[in-house]
């Protein structure tokens, strides 16, 4: 509590908030999964308890006592080997098990895309859809008389034409991106993101119940490491670690052993195995901002 950062607490609150949301007006693609964290000594029990406890009261908090899944768990070792099976029992004191949601975001994507190109009704005054564009790469920034930025100079990467795109208001929305084109609008702007990686791999769908999830709350270097099931296949990985800036972020043999290394010490499954059975690896980038 001492130590507690207030924009962290904002970000989870708002990441709460919206979860319940999408629970409730998406269920097509969303739903509630449970995750298992394993213990491996009883007296961490009662800490992560608390701390799991208090994760989801604070999800109470936020979405008035409607969030749309069930409340934490204790599961003792027998239970936690049943709800989880590859569980490791000999590194096993117990587990608690809390609920989180899980999305498909890409389907979540092209939702948007779609319904925003629809035509549609809004205060009783019909409105045009959206245009949807896709491989426009932004070149430069259009500013007003009074300096504002009133629209965006893009370029079609399939045909190479470049045009402007202008509108009243300008949201700017690029990821870890961000400080490229703030650039181009204020050059002496000070650098607010720092580019994150994460790693993930793919692993069989018979590493996972397909209702379940495993959480490692800390790994030899002090990360998160999760598996979670995902479109017939168990994807494992980690937080993030600082990366730099790319266009095609990829999962190095390092990190991928790394995960394997990892799972080894918690599962009942030897790291040759676990080596065996990578199906595929990949990396992706989020912003954090310094």
């Amino acid at each position: 509590v001492k130590n507690l950062d207030p924009g962290q607490l904002f970000l989870v609150w708002e990441a709460l908030e919206e979860r319940a949301h999408m629970l409730k007006c998406a269920p097509f693609m969303s739903r509630p999964l449970p995750i298992v964290m394993p213990i491996e000594e009883w007296w961490k029990v009662p800490y992560f308890y608390v701390g799991v406890k208090m994760y989801d009261w604070l999800a109470k908090l936020v979405c008035c006592f409607d969030t749309g899944v069930p409340e934490c768990f204790y599961a003792s070792k027998k239970n936690a080997t049943h709800l989880f099976p590859l569980l490791n029992p000999d590194r096993l004191s117990g587990a608690l098990v809390y609920y989180d949601g899980q999305q498909n975001d890409s389907r979540m994507n092209v939702h948007l895309a779609l319904t925003a190109a629809c035509d549609g009704w809004c205060g009783g005054e019909k409105f045009k859809g959206a245009a949807v564009a896709n491989h426009l790469e932004c070149v430069g920034v259009c500013k007003n008389e009074k300096g504002e930025v009133c629209g965006v100079q893009v370029k079609d990467r399939l045909t190479n034409d470049t045009f402007e795109i202008k509108g009243k208001v300008i949201v700017h929305c690029t990821g870890p991106f961000a400080d490229s084109i703030r650039h181009m609008a204020d050059p002496g702007c000070r650098k607010l993101v720092a580019p994150a990686a994460g790693v993930h791999v793919v692993f069989p769908k018979w590493y996972a119940p397909p209702n379940f999830g495993l959480i490692i709350p800390e790994t030899t270097d002090g990360r998160v490491l999760f598996f979670l099931p995902w479109e017939d296949n168990v994807v494992a990985g980690t937080t993030d670690s600082k990366s730099t800036l790319t266009h095609s972020p990829t999962a190095t043999a390092q990190e991928a052993e790394f995960i394997v290394q990892e799972s080894a010490r918690y599962l009942s499954v030897d790291a040759d195995t676990l080596r065996k059975d990578v199906k595929a690896a990949w990396s992706g980038l989020r912003p954090l901002v310094k």
